[in-house]
């Protein structure tokens, strides 16, 4: 299956395709894939997120699945690629991962039909839907400084042209350890419907991205973990966390808080009846 990427090879942003383990630009210039900078292998105007999708996260958070999808915005300057830190701002602890499988959008898309989805789609590649809980409360759910800051929508390796979703099996790793094991099998809504309940009222443009869902075992990372998201048949995308030099401002806005919200969520919904306590800090 074609990969592309984008990297930085000598200062400048270029588009290689992946020969193995090289990175070919080109005019014929050859990398190799672990010693290159990457960048984010599209640059979308938009990135949009479903909320729920996978019914194993749906099950863990013992809450009933809506008729339909529902959606929130991570602006662009959110993003990140494969290789990057992942930055956790001073005074925040609550930052969870959540590996998914994020479509990228070929050609555009308005008031499509699922069946014509997949002639919209220029490809999928692995993302990282990282969530910031501090401020889960102060955000009235839009969602936008728990999803959209700094650095917390990484993507990557690269974009995968060529790849059919059913069966795929997604996994995340702390350190090594496998933490989420899921597969697109179970969402509930798969890629074109995505793309075309998008569409039929906001225009997709080509490199948007939709983020499709992940699976059970969201939780907490810390400053030093590196977490990876590995999809089957696109790659594994590795990043690794760290903490902010400064604090969130004090001095304007809503804190940083830790709620019985806050804690659910980033705990996976359930900690409380299971005699789970918050991890200290």
């Amino acid at each position: 299956m074609p990969e592309y990427r984008r990297i930085l090879l000598d200062g400048a942003a270029v588009q290689v395709v992946r020969d193995g383990e090289e990175l070919v630009a080109g005019d014929g210039r050859r990398v190799k894939a672990a010693a290159a900078q990457h960048l984010p292998p599209v640059v979308p105007s938009k990135i949009i997120a479903v909320h729920l999708n996978h019914l194993s996260r749906v099950a863990e958070f013992r809450i009933g699945l809506g008729p339909a999808p529902t959606y929130f915005h991570k602006p662009t300057s959110s993003l990140n690629s494969h290789g990057g830190a992942v930055v956790r701002p001073e005074g925040c602890k609550w930052l969870n991962y959540e590996g998914e499988v994020a479509i990228v959008i070929g050609r555009t898309a308005r008031n499509i039909s699922p069946a014509e989805a997949a002639d919209h789609i220029a490809g999928y590649t692995v993302a990282n839907d990282y969530g910031l809980h501090d401020f889960r409360d102060t955000d009235a759910g839009s969602m936008l400084r728990v999803k959209g800051s700094d650095t917390l929508c990484p993507l990557g390796p690269g974009l995968v042209t060529d790849w059919d979703f059913p069966g795929k099996y997604l996994r995340t790793y702390v350190n090594g350890e496998v933490v989420q094991d899921g597969s697109t099998d179970e969402m509930e809504w798969d890629m074109h419907y995505l793309v075309a309940d998008i569409a039929r009222t906001i225009t997709l443009y080509p490199g948007d991205v939709l983020l499709s869902g992940t699976p059970a075992n969201s939780r907490p990372v810390q400053p030093g973990d590196l977490v990876e998201v590995e999809v089957e048949g696109l790659g594994r995308l590795a990043n690794r966390i760290v903490s902010g030099p400064t604090p969130v401002r004090s001095d304007i806005g809503a804190q940083p808080t830790e709620s019985e919200e806050v804690l659910s969520t980033a705990l996976g919904g359930d900690w409380e009846f299971r005699g789970v306590r918050p991890p200290k800090r």
